[in-house]
């Protein structure tokens, strides 16, 4: 209900009361009132109408009925013109029933601040003086009763003057601040999209470690890469343990400072930083979650930068030889002189001039990659088309037969990001996990499953074989460069699956868990909220 409906929802209370009192008084003294009222049947009829007139009016709006402005001047007007009626059949405008006609018209200035104000206050003043010079002219009054009518009359327009200034000012006060409300609320909103679309996570935790607000980048950071039941409150929701225990430490000693930490075995390193959001009081703390893993890897790319600038510049020089060394090799392979020995040691020399040779591609591949171009993708379709693409080129006489089981999840989201870098990384993990699959189990084999996260908002991919694992000590260092467990291998595959991922805003991550194998985990950014 808007202002003016509840202001006149308030004067028609006052109504009620009035009229109520009014038809009160018909039952105290009724024996005089044939000698003070003029026309006593006519007033009585009037003031009982008036009250079931209001009465009715009362249960309408009480009923849910909103009045418009038609109804509001209909019912001063009305007031008006039954208070000038009581008047004249009763004992003229001497009647104390006159200041009620004042209460109407300022109610009337009130609930209608424009020209009708004015009238209000005219029609008044008339009636007051036509009922005045009625009673001078027919029923012999005193002259006195024309001058208290004027009197009124001027009350009635300085009322009206008074209070429509008063309403008009209240009225443009109330529109101003109606403004202010909806830029405030405006400025609202945007701040709140802001602070959800960034990429640094933000808490507001009591201080007994329940979360009151948090945005999106913080769900994702500490509660999105979980596979248990999604909740769009985060009341009631548990902190990770490391970020609880941080909590704690810092409520003892403000000035420490939490140690990075992992929310969940395949969420990235993260840094949390506390400040009061109330300085005086301190009910509530704001925190600030930070994935770490961006400072590791803009260092490392310094490191790799570097590598590659260093690696770019000694390439050819190192390639000449390399490749001189190679073809030697070859040539040395021709003899029929040699023996078993020499023949080991040809192998060595070949093995390892295409190590050094395939490190070199590797960290100039790092140098050279290209920007990120992200298009939104059926994961789905996606994985099936690559399914059939990567078989096509694995099953060859000379190998296994190589077997891929493909597994969705219901509803799948669509994801974002650059088919052809996913695609490469999708590579090297699959290639992987063939080949530990085929040297533990002699199968080439693994599985990819995709799903969604816990929010249900974004798709991850899951790829799995039957190979040995990898050892607990063993598992934090996996995705740092020149780290490797297969003699054979260059160290940087995982590494450059890694930066591949982060430049489409995925988090590439082991899990750990009870099933056999090995399983690395691709979470895709959420399609709407990439930066």
């Amino acid at each position: 209900m808007s202002q003016r409906g509840k202001l006149f929802r308030i004067y028609n209370h006052y109504r009620v009361v009035i009229s109520l009192i009014l038809v009160a008084l018909l039952f105290v003294d009724p024996v005089n009132f044939d000698t003070e009222f003029r026309m006593l049947d006519i007033y009585q009829t009037t003031v009982i109408s008036y009250f079931a007139v209001n009465a009715f009016v009362a249960l309408v709006m009480l009923a849910g009925f909103h009045p418009q402005q038609r109804h509001i001047t209909l019912s001063v007007l009305l007031d008006i013109l039954v208070m000038h009626a009581l008047l004249l059949t009763s004992t003229g405008i001497t009647n104390g029933l006159a200041n009620l006609v004042i209460i109407s018209v300022a109610a009337g200035n009130i609930l209608t601040p424009s020209r009708m104000g004015t009238f209000y206050a005219a029609l008044a003043a008339i009636c007051s003086l036509g009922i005045s010079g009625w009673s001078v002219l027919a029923l012999d009054e005193s002259a006195d009763d024309i001058v208290r009518a004027g009197s009124l009359g001027i009350l009635y327009f300085a009322a009206a003057f008074i209070l429509q200034n008063i309403s008009r000012r209240m009225l443009r006060s109330e529109a101003l601040a109606v403004s202010r409300a909806r830029s405030i609320a405006e400025l609202e909103q945007i701040n709140r999209q802001i602070i959800q679309r960034m990429r640094t996570g933000i808490l507001v935790l009591d201080r007994y470690g329940q979360i009151r607000v948090a945005n999106a980048a913080a769900e994702e950071l500490l509660f999105g890469a979980g596979t248990g039941p999604s909740t769009t409150d985060n009341r009631g929701r548990i902190l990770p343990q490391p970020l609880r225990l941080g909590l704690e430490a810092w409520l003892k000693d403000p000035t420490r400072k939490t140690e990075p930490f992992q929310a969940s075995p395949t969420s990235p390193l993260l840094q949390v930083n506390f400040t009061p959001l109330d300085q005086d009081r301190g009910d509530h703390i704001l925190v600030f979650v930070e994935d770490m893993s961006k400072v590791t890897q803009q260092a490392q790319q310094m490191k790799l930068a570097s590598l590659g600038r260093l690696t770019a510049g000694i390439a050819h020089e190192i390639r000449n030889p390399l490749g001189a060394i190679s073809h030697a090799a070859q040539l040395m392979e021709e003899s029929t002189n040699l023996d078993g020995g020499d023949r080991q040691m040809l192998d060595i020399i070949r093995r390892h001039s295409r190590r050094v040779n395939g490190i070199i591609e590797n960290v100039l591949d790092l140098s050279r990659r290209r920007v990120a171009s992200s298009e939104l993708i059926d994961v789905g379709d996606w994985l099936g088309e690559f399914r059939s693409e990567y078989l096509q080129t694995q099953n060859h006489d000379q190998q296994a037969a190589t077997e891929i089981e493909l597994t969705l999840s219901s509803p799948l989201p669509a994801a974002r990001f650059d088919k052809s870098q996913i695609e490469q990384v999708l590579v090297n993990l699959c290639d992987n996990a063939l080949r530990y699959s085929e040297q533990h189990s002699g199968k080439r084999y693994l599985q990819l499953h995709a799903g969604a996260t816990a929010d249900g908002e974004r798709a991850y991919l899951d790829v799995r074989d039957v190979g040995p694992g990898i050892a607990p000590e063993q598992r934090i260092s996996v995705f740092e460069p020149f780290f490797t467990t297969d003699k054979r291998g260059t160290g940087l595959g995982l590494y450059l699956a890694r930066e591949l991922c982060e430049a489409n805003q995925a988090h590439l991550s082991l899990v750990e868990d009870d099933e056999p194998g090995c399983c690395f985990r691709i979470t895709f950014a959420h399609p709407g909220r990439m930066i």
